[in-house]
């Protein structure tokens, strides 16, 4: 029986912010997306910092929080050096995601006597770059990966007993090795009563894969302890690796992650021609000094060509600037992209246009052609940013670039404009005039509301029935600054046919910023 030994580096989006930030390992910490926690620190937990909690209330239970936007890059980048301590201990590593990586237990336990002295080994490891991790052993990979979480060594043919006491969620807790989905199926079999692993292992196998379908069916084996995916999911079509040579060696990490990326589209072009997607990729590189580095990556959906650039650039970021291993002496003169495990391309979205993949991705291949052809600033997208009106939210940034606003969305502004947003908003707003039923205009006055009741829109020759409205919202911006004051007053108008838009009032007239859709 083949044994999986997994390496988890506990709340690691955490670690990782600390150590850019340069912090002490005791500083609480927290790492925010969509302004809500998704990972923190011991020591932030220690003073009541949860997973799921706003950013101002985690601020406000721990003043002293340090708090981090997610960043994988960064994860992956810092995680390098882990894997590479790692794989000088025991050869043939697979990382699934910064902070965690598995391996066959068998070579390893023999070389160093036993799981546990194997697992020792690379705690110690792990510690010399300065990391915390804990290891942990089981028959099958996902009942490895929670073991490390509680730094068990489960016992031969025991995965099944370990696993039944754990609450359900444990199948959902670690999205390297589930659906995207399965957090939903969680909730679904707790509202149906089922709480623990072993009350949905009891389940019969028939009657999950009737009602829950194919993910369940996949986290009941898991439940079970019964054998998961093998090593290979299909017999691999020859010919699938890629390789480039570089002359001029490449020394520069842009340079490498511009060479990743294009050789990751000439494997998706393989791939897509052979009706395969890779769910495992081994990335070798080599310098014109004979030193070599490779590493495998584990997904658990198939990888997509943007994220096997983004591999490619973690790894070799990790390399040449001397994080994970010593500092290679010559610059990366062979870069191979190999296929490990494969499956079908059903595995896939199929496109419109029947390739194989998601068709953001090729859009954005497509504008990356066109960025290449005019310059960076050419094609450019938008990012949520702070602000009151709707164009003011929209921070536009060169494709590639790191997605950074000008201003914090999470932070409070008083007077935003209130949900829904409009579908499409204008640059240079076109004027328009708000009547009331005797024809006279409608402004908003210095007490923020309406002069009259509003009754006709007209916009150029065009004059539309007000059906309704809501607002107005006054806008006193910059008030302390006499040269950039702004006062205005936006209202959302709904006009005949369903028609709505969004309009502001400034300086006595009106104009429209957008239209909802």
């Amino acid at each position: 029986m083949s044994r999986v030994l997994a390496l988890w580096c506990p709340d690691w989006p955490a670690v990782a912010a600390a150590a850019l930030a340069d912090l002490p390992a005791t500083h609480p910490v927290a790492v925010t997306s969509g302004n809500r926690v998704i990972a923190c620190s011991a020591t932030a937990r220690a003073e009541g910092v949860r997973r799921g909690l706003r950013r101002r209330e985690s601020q406000a239970r721990c003043p002293e929080l340090y708090v981090a936007v997610a960043d994988l890059e960064r994860d992956a980048r810092l995680f390098e050096p882990v894997a590479a301590a790692v794989d000088a201990a025991a050869p043939g590593i697979e990382v699934l995601r910064p902070g965690l990586l598995v391996l066959s237990a068998r070579g390893v336990s023999r070389y160093f006597g036993s799981e546990e002295a194997a697992a020792e080994r690379l705690v110690d490891q792990v510690a010399a770059v300065g990391v915390e991790c804990q290891v942990g052993v089981a028959d099958q990979l996902s009942t490895a990966v929670i073991a490390a979480r509680r730094a068990v060594l489960v016992p031969p043919g025991c995965g099944a007993s370990f696993l039944a006491p754990l609450p359900m969620s444990e199948l959902a807790a670690e999205p390297s090795l589930s659906a995207q989905h399965r957090g939903e199926l969680v909730d679904l079999l707790h509202r149906l009563g089922i709480r623990t692993i072993g009350a949905f292992a009891d389940l019969p196998a028939v009657d999950v894969a009737s009602r829950f379908g194919a993910d369940a069916v996949l986290a009941h084996r898991a439940a079970r302890g019964e054998p998961e995916r093998p090593p290979s999911a299909r017999t691999l079509p020859p010919d699938l690796e890629v390789e480039q040579q570089y002359d001029p060696s490449i020394e520069r990490v842009d340079a490498a992650a511009f060479a990743g990326r294009a050789l990751a589209s000439l494997l998706h072009d393989k791939l897509s021609g052979a009706a395969v997607a890779c769910t495992r990729l081994l990335i070798s590189a080599s310098t014109g000094n004979g030193e070599h580095l490779s590493r495998t990556w584990r997904c658990a959906e198939p990888l997509t060509p943007e994220g096997t650039a983004d591999r490619v650039r973690w790894q070799l970021d990790g390399w040449l600037s001397g994080r994970s291993e010593a500092k290679p002496t010559a610059g990366i003169a062979v870069l191979r992209l190999e296929p490990v495990e494969v499956v079908s391309a059903g595995a896939l979205q199929l496109g419109l246009w029947g390739g194989v993949g998601d068709e953001d991705e090729r859009a954005r291949r497509a504008l990356v052609r066109v960025q290449g052809l005019l310059g960076g600033e050419s094609v450019q997208v938008g990012v949520l940013s702070g602000g009151r009106g709707p164009l003011e939210r929209i921070t536009l940034l060169p494709l590639g670039d790191e997605r950074v606003a000008v201003h914090d969305p999470t932070s409070p502004w008083p007077g935003r404009l209130p949900q829904p947003a409009p579908g499409s908003i204008f640059v240079d707003n076109p004027k328009v005039v708000l009547r009331d039923a005797s024809g006279t205009a409608v402004y908003v006055t210095e007490r923020g509301v309406f002069s009259a009741r509003p009754a006709r829109l007209t916009w150029g020759s065009k004059e539309w029935a007000v059906q309704g409205w809501a607002g107005p919202w006054p806008v006193d911006e910059r008030w302390w600054d006499t040269a950039a004051v702004r006062t205005a007053a936006r209202a959302q108008v709904l006009l005949e046919q369903s028609r709505a838009l969004l309009v502001i009032c400034e300086g006595g007239r009106w104009s429209v910023e957008g239209v909802y859709e």
